[in-house]
C-alpha cells in the first residue's frame, strides 16, 4: 500500500499544482475521481494487468472514460498507461483530494451519534469545530444505537468519543489498572 501511494504522489502532485495553477480544481477532482473509479471496476482492473501495450491500455481507458476527461487528463492517462501506472489513479485521486482539502482550509469530519441530529446541533458543532481544527469544517453525520448516548467525532488522527459507551469502557479500564 505505501508503495502505491509512494508511486501515485508524483502524478496527483503534478496534476494539483496544473490544476490550481489553471484554476480548475472543480474540474480535475471531477475528472480524478471518474478515473479512479474506471480504474477501480474489475473488468478494467483485470486489463491493466493483462499482457497489452501501453498504448492499448491508454486507449481502453480513455476509450471507457469517454468525454469526461478533457484534453490534460487524457494526456495524464496516457502518460500513466506508458509507465505502468494506471492501477494507481484510485491513490491518486485519494492524494489530490488530501491536497485539496489542504489548499481549500477544509476537514472532513465523522460525527457519531447516539440519535439524530438536528441542524442546530449540528451547526453548533461544527462551528466549535472549525474554530479548534481552524479549517472548514465538512460533517458526514451518522447514527449508531450503540453508543447509549453522545457522540464520537472522527477527522484524520483526531478521535473525540464523549459517547456513553466510551465513558463506561474508559472508566471500566480506570477501576481494573
Amino acid at each position: 500500500m505505501s508503495e502505491l501511494i509512494t508511486i501515485a504522489r508524483p502524478y496527483a502532485k503534478a496534476a494539483f499544482d496544473f490544476a490550481v495553477e489553471k484554476e480548475a480544481l472543480d474540474t480535475w477532482s471531477y475528472m480524478l475521481s471518474f478515473a479512479a473509479e474506471v480504474a477501480r471496476n474489475e473488468t478494467v482492473k483485470d486489463s491493466l494487468g493483462g499482457i497489452h501495450s501501453a498504448e492499448k491500455l491508454a486507449e481502453i481507458f480513455l476509450f471507457v472514460c469517454g468525454e469526461q476527461l478533457n484534453e490534460q487528463g487524457q494526456n495524464l492517462v496516457r502518460v500513466m498507461a506508458e509507465n505502468g501506472r494506471l492501477k494507481v489513479l484510485p491513490d491518486v485521486f485519494d492524494l489530490f483530494m488530501a491536497m485539496r482539502h489542504e489548499h481549500d482550509k477544509q476537514v472532513d469530519v465523522d460525527l457519531i451519534s447516539a440519535i439524530a441530529l438536528t441542524d442546530e446541533q449540528k451547526r453548533e458543532i461544527s462551528s466549535k469545530l472549525e474554530t479548534r481544527l481552524e479549517r472548514k469544517v465538512k460533517l458526514t453525520c451518522s447514527v449508531d444505537v450503540a453508543l447509549l448516548g453522545g457522540l464520537i467525532i472522527r477527522t484524520g488522527d483526531l478521535v473525540i468519543d464523549d459517547s456513553v459507551r466510551g465513558s463506561i469502557l474508559r472508566l471500566n479500564d480506570a477501576l481494573q489498572s
